[in-house]
This record gives C-alpha cells, structure tokens and sequence, in this order.
C-alpha cells in the first residue's frame, strides 16, 4: 500500500466534499435499502461525520499505532448502533465506487488495490471493535 498515493488521491477530491459523501451515501442505500434505517432522517451531519473520519484516516494512514485506537473507537460507536460485520462488505464497495467515480482518469488498479488494501484494515479493526461492544450489551 502506498500511503502517500492515497494521500495524493484524497487531496485531489477534498474540493468535492459535500458531493463525494451524497454520492457514497446513495450507492450505499441503492446496493443495501435497508442500511437506510440505521441513519438519521437528515443527512447533513453524517455526511460531515463520513468526511471528517477519511481526511482523519488518510492523515494517519501511514501510522498505525496511532490510527488504530481511532479506527477502534469509530468501531465501538458503530457497535453501538448496531452495524453488523456484514455490513462493512456493502460499505466497502460503495466506497471505492465512490472514489473511483470522484477520481476519474486517475483511478487506476494500483490506486484501487491501496485504498482496498486500507479500507481492508479500517473493517477489520472497526468490526472486531463493534463486535466486542455489542457483546458486551448482549451480557
């Protein structure tokens, strides 16, 4: 994985902000209608949260121990509102059909294969936290 192609790659597309999250957000609820239902019927602060958590996942991609506990907490919050490991499947794939939609000519197999590769690691470590939050409701 390349972290500075990733950090190219999110600069290029910061200047669509409210646009980029619209777009993920409809191609999230078009493959899975019914990931609809865990959201608030307005939309304009999940879109600041969505965008808030890349820019800061993109800054710390290149350091692990630092990005972990990050990406730990959003995972125990998202347990907490009852998303599923299953879930992040769908996300996933709406948010590289995002990028490579906002990106472009640049989008490229390489640019997809490092923004798998990190999106791979934030649903490893969010799930596993979510899914130890919800075992402990379960108790």
């Amino acid at each position: 994985m390349d972290a500075e192609r990733i950090k190219a790659n999110f600069a290029s597309l910061s200047g669509h902000g409210e646009d980029l999250t619209a777009y993920f957000y409809a191609d999230l609820f078009e493959r899975d209608p019914s990931l609809r239902a865990l959201f608030p019927a307005s939309m304009g602060g999940q879109h600041a949260k969505l965008l808030g958590a890349l820019t800061h996942i993109v800054s710390l991609i290149d350091d692990t121990p630092a990005l972990v506990p990050y990406l730990r907490e959003l995972g125990h919050r998202h347990g907490q509102a009852e998303v599923m490991s299953d879930h992040y499947v769908v996300v996933g794939a709406s948010l590289l059909a995002t990028l490579a939609h906002f990106s472009g000519p640049d989008w490229n197999g390489d640019l997809e294969d490092d923004w798998a590769a990190v999106y791979g690691l934030v649903a490893q470590v969010m799930a596993e936290a979510a899914h130890e939050v919800r075992s402990t409701i379960r108790r």
